[in-house]
This record gives C-alpha cells, sequence and structure tokens, in this order.
C-alpha cells in the first residue's frame, strides 16, 4: 500500500502520483457478487441533468458488499484482497466457513488467510464486528450502523475511522473523522479497525485524461462564461467575478443547508 510516482516524461507525467496497488491479490471480482452497473452521465429518471460535469468513463461491475454483517458466530476466512472500482476503500473477499461468499470493506492490517467474525462475543481485531455496547472506549473503528439491522452508514471511505469516547445510557458518544460528535445507539454494530487504503488522499491524477477515465467531464469557472450563463460572467477583460461565489442560480457558496431537526438532537458536537 504506497504512492507511485513517474519521472517527468511529459506534461501529464510530471505531477502524476498513482497507488501501487501492492496489496491487491486478485485481478478479477468475484463473478456472483457483482452486478452490472447502469451509467446515467448525471440524469434523472426524466433525461435531466441534475449533476453536472458526469459521463463517458470506464465500464466498471458494482460489487455487491455485506454492511449488515449480519451472519453472526459463523467465521471467514480472507480469501483475496480487492480493488473496488466504485469506493476509495480496498474490499475483501470472505469465505464462511458454511461455504458462502461475501465481501466486506477491508480495514488496515487485514491480509489473506486471517479469520474474521462477526455477532456477540467477537473478538477485538480488526475485521470483526459487533455491537458497539461490547466495544472498549477509544476503541478505532468503521462501517457504523445509524439503526440496528440498518446496515453500515457512516465511516467507509478510505483510510476514515471513528473512536468511541463515552457510552451513556443506551447512547454511545461516537467521535467522527470531520471532529463531529454523534450519539449512536449501543445497539448498532460496528466493524472494528480503520478503513484500508490511507494514501487515497495523496493520489494526484496529473492529467485531464484520469480524470475522464473515472466519468468527471471538464468543470468550467463561473468567471468565465458569459452573463447569460452565470452570475460571475461577464465583464471587461478577465473579470474576477464581483461578488461572493455563487451557484450559476445564484445561490451562495459555503452557507449551511443541513436542515434535519429530528436528528439534530443526535449531534453532541459539530464539527465547526
Amino acid at each position: 500500500m504506497g504512492i507511485r510516482k513517474y519521472k517527468p516524461t511529459s506534461p501529464g507525467r510530471r505531477f502524476q502520483a498513482l497507488s501501487d496497488y501492492k496489496e491487491i491479490t486478485s485481478e478479477e471480482p468475484f463473478e456472483l457478487l457483482t452486478k452490472t452497473l447502469k451509467k446515467t452521465g448525471g440524469r434523472n429518471n426524466s433525461g435531466q441533468i441534475t449533476v453536472w460535469h458526469r459521463g463517458g468513463g470506464n465500464k466498471r461491475k458494482y460489487r455487491i458488499i455485506d454492511f449488515k454483517r449480519d451472519k453472526f458466530n459463523i467465521p471467514a476466512v480472507v480469501k483475496s484482497i480487492e480493488y473496488d472500482p466504485n469506493r476509495s476503500a480496498r474490499i475483501a473477499l470472505l469465505k464462511y466457513k458454511d461455504g458462502e461468499y461475501r465481501y466486506i470493506l477491508a480495514p488496515l492490517n487485514l491480509n489473506v488467510g486471517d479469520t474474521v467474525i462477526s455477532g456477540p462475543g467477537a473478538e477485538i481485531k480488526p475485521g470483526n464486528a459487533l455491537q458497539i455496547s461490547e466495544i472498549p472506549l477509544g476503541t478505532l473503528i468503521h462501517n457504523i450502523e445509524l439503526t440496528p439491522g440498518g446496515g453500515g452508514k457512516l465511516v467507509r471511505s478510505a483510510g476514515s475511522s471513528a473512536q468511541i469516547i463515552a457510552k451513556e445510557g443506551k447512547y454511545a458518544h461516537i467521535k467522527l473523522p470531520s471532529g463531529e460528535v454523534r450519539l449512536v445507539r449501543t445497539v448498532c454494530m460496528a466493524t472494528i479497525g480503520q478503513v484500508s487504503n490511507l494514501d487515497h488522499e495523496n493520489v494526484s491524477y496529473g492529467k485531464a485524461g484520469k480524470k475522464r477515465h473515472i466519468g468527471r467531464r471538464p468543470h468550467v469557472r463561473g468567471v468565465a462564461m458569459n452573463p447569460i450563463d452565470h452570475p460571475l460572467g461577464g465583464g471587461e477583460g478577465k473579470s474576477s467575478g464581483g461578488r461572493p461565489a455563487c451557484s450559476p442560480w445564484g445561490k451562495p457558496e459555503g452557507v449551511k443547508t443541513r436542515k434535519n431537526p429530528v436528528t439534530d438532537k443526535y449531534i453532541v458536537k459539530r464539527r465547526k
């Protein structure tokens, strides 16, 4: 697990820094746990573009990940560590003792041949999953449920981890990677350890073509547009805009948009 840097043989290579993929042990995914992924091009069901700058890119298959970890008290052996084009983390293929195969998010320091298990009384080691009530304070966790049995929703990206800092009644205080402290019910499941692929934040694509391969189209600055297309467009010469940054429809950038009074009571400390 590391970063490969290139000699500057071309302008695109000069600043390129990509993963060396040394932790990957299998080139092909397990076929029964994949399904075809239809591209949307950023469009909704009526054909309107609702997400800009999406389109093209290489074909990819979706890997079906077990976020629930609901196969209790059945040990599983790690058969391979694989690349997943749909997420930043690596994934691990598990073979359970009863013969079933499942994918999970690969935590840091999980290797081929290791044994993992989920359920009550599981050992506190990377890859094992159990209820938060059974996990000691200060333990690094990921793939955290918000509702019992609903599957992991929090802390799933590469290199991320949360920490249990307190338990009070039927709730635990979880410090998330953003710095936010949130209440989560102790009957919810979480997986021990930190998510793999720590060097993902150091990846530098180096050229526009690499972004096109992953399905990202060019992003045009508002100040480079005409006044009809953007509030920051137009002006004599290279104008800098003349107003705070905003969207093409005049919505300001950087303002809080979160409005969920139902779950506000579960946030003990905000990230800012």
